[in-house]
């Protein structure tokens, strides 16, 4: 049976329960912090909510205006290189590693100790990502020559995605001091900001493409202008929230510092733990390079229909746990930090499960509904939704990986999900030149969620058995609950959702009316049956 938690208010974001009062009144600190969790929760999931509308609305627009073809290839590949590396880096390893040093410092030192490790951080971060950047730009042809050689073989292509590289590269620099100031301010309880600052990707995107591009000799080339630009404007943004807080950077050189070393320390196995699941994307989309002009594009298109529950609420997750099991960590509030993780493991399952069942049953719909305009069409709808339903079977995979990685991370411990990480990969690798023969760019979609799966087991399995996560008890009710609930979604969904010819051929009015009407009822039926069977927003509590 779930414990019945009591209602109080929630704590404020900034705030610390009293440890007195915890001890004296262990449920109530425990109801009072959860609640400041989901708080926090809620707050980057609506943010996140709008970045990723407007996201929406930017790929529609790409998919109208410029299809799926050599010219969107070429850009992907040109995007998707300084956006790996914004991952792998910098809302990867370098978040996962400088969020539990910054608590360190918040709990153990002065402020003016927090202060010179933010400045040192910033200056050296700089100063690396500034060589980085020039690095990349030089070595653009390279670099495409890695990461797509399978564009050599039309010389045009080529040459576009290397020019294309050449304008987006920067953006890892600016991407990357925007991430470091999400984590100052996300440390501090400003969830809000960090989380809505992708919106000026979106947007400034949405008008390159309106009306920069346009513009240009080659159209496609205005998409690389708006992401430069974009890059400049997410910075921009932070800046007057940092002063706010106190702690804008007066950047210093600091590779010294003993917090500097420290973050570095921490960052340099991270590189791999964080960002198995990008490493394994780029695997793809070198390999899809090999495949039909188009093969990049759809798997692109429905990497994004996924990234959209896993951004809006996975990653809200992930955000928001880290510093609270950081402090947990740093105060050795164990029995505090597994009750962390178990609730947001139930909250993983309770939006990831529906989200796949969704997500696979709809990708036809969905791609039509939201993508099928202009030089788009039916073949691309049917192709794209093939590797589309191969990657939300990975979706709850993605979201506990968002959920378990900080596990080990808030207790600066690096190296474990790095092991973890290459076994998955190598995985992934194995799948992939498997599944590509029969499935195409699909198998290539299948193989990542394979190996996510894989990443998340061996994550689960080893904080089990370091007695790090304990789970709270109803794990095997609340399960079967999930199970009820999902079953009742997908009859709903399955039973409205009809042919794929019917949404190719219908109008745009009536697809996404049609969608809309699919969405809310399932969504709605989702929710009667989660209450049907006993699941209450109490039962999601910390224990």
């Amino acid at each position: 049976m779930f414990p019945i938690a009591l209602s109080i208010p929630a704590l404020p974001l900034t705030a610390k329960a009293d440890p007195a009062i915890i001890r004296a009144f262990p449920s109530l600190g425990r109801t009072a912090m959860s609640k400041a969790l989901l708080k926090s929760t809620g707050i980057v999931s609506a943010m996140t909510s709008l970045s990723r509308v407007t996201g929406f609305i930017r790929d529609m627009i790409y998919a109208q205006l410029f299809g799926a073809g050599a010219g969107t290839d070429a850009f992907f590949v040109a995007f998707r290189i300084p956006n790996f590396l914004r991952r792998l880096f910098a809302e990867g390893a370098f978040s996962q590693a400088f969020v539990p040093v910054f608590s360190e410092y918040q709990t153990q030192h002065s402020p003016e100790e927090l202060r010179e490790l933010v400045d040192q951080v910033t200056g050296t971060l700089g100063a690396i990502l500034l060589l980085i950047t020039a690095i990349g730009v030089l070595a653009a042809p390279l670099l495409i020559l890695i990461f797509a050689p399978g564009f050599t073989a039309d010389a045009g292509k080529y040459a576009l995605t290397v020019e294309m590289l050449r304008i987006t590269f920067p953006y890892l620099l600016f991407i990357s001091l925007t991430a470091l100031a999400g984590g100052v301010l996300n440390s501090c309880g400003r969830f809000a900001i960090p989380a809505v600052t992708p919106v000026f990707l979106n947007l400034t995107m949405i008008a390159a493409a309106l009306w920069l591009a346009p513009l240009m000799d080659q159209p496609v080339m205005g998409l690389a202008w708006g992401v430069f630009i974009a890059g400049i404007i997410q910075l921009g943004f932070q800046i007057p929230f940092l002063r706010q807080v106190k702690l804008l950077p007066r950047p210093r050189w600091g590779w010294a510092a003993q917090g500097v070393q420290k973050v570095l320390k921490l960052m340099l196995p991270a590189v791999f733990g964080s960002s198995v699941a990008q490493v394994n994307l780029l695997i793809d989309t070198l390999l899809a390079s090999f495949l039909v002009s188009g093969s990049v594009s759809w798997l692109y298109y429905s990497d994004r229909l996924v990234e959209f529950p896993l951004g809006i609420f996975g990653v809200a997750l992930g955000t928001v746990i880290l510093p609270r099991l950081s402090r947990q960590h740093a105060n050795a509030a164990q029995g505090d930090f597994s009750r962390t993780l178990d609730w947001a493991l139930r909250w993983a399952l309770l939006i990831g499960v529906p989200a796949t069942v969704a997500l696979v049953l709809l990708a036809g719909p969905m791609l039509s509904a939201l993508f099928q305009y202009g030089e788009f069409d039916a073949r691309d709808v049917a192709m794209s939704a093939r590797s589309l339903m191969a990657f939300a079977l990975g979706l709850v995979a993605f979201m506990l990986i968002k959920v378990l990685a900080p596990g080990f991370y808030a207790r600066q411990d690096t190296r474990s999900p790095v092991k973890y990480g290459v076994i998955a990969m190598g995985a992934n690798t194995a799948m992939v030149l498997i599944l590509i023969w029969p499935l195409a760019h699909a198998g290539l979609a299948l193989a990542t969620s394979l190996a996510a799966f894989l990443n998340a087991g061996l994550l689960f399995i080893n904080l089990r058995r370091r007695g790090i996560y304990q789970p709270q008890p109803g794990w095997v009710k609340y399960l079967l609950q999930l199970a009820i609930a999902n079953l009742a979604l997908g009859l709903v969904l399955w039973s409205g959702t009809g042919d794929l010819e019917h949404w190719v051929h219908a109008s745009a009015h009536e697809r996404l009316w049609h969608l809309g009407g699919l969405i809310a009822g399932g969504g709605g039926s989702y929710l009667l049956a989660v209450l049907v069977v006993g699941i209450r927003p109490k039962h999601l509590l910390h224990r």
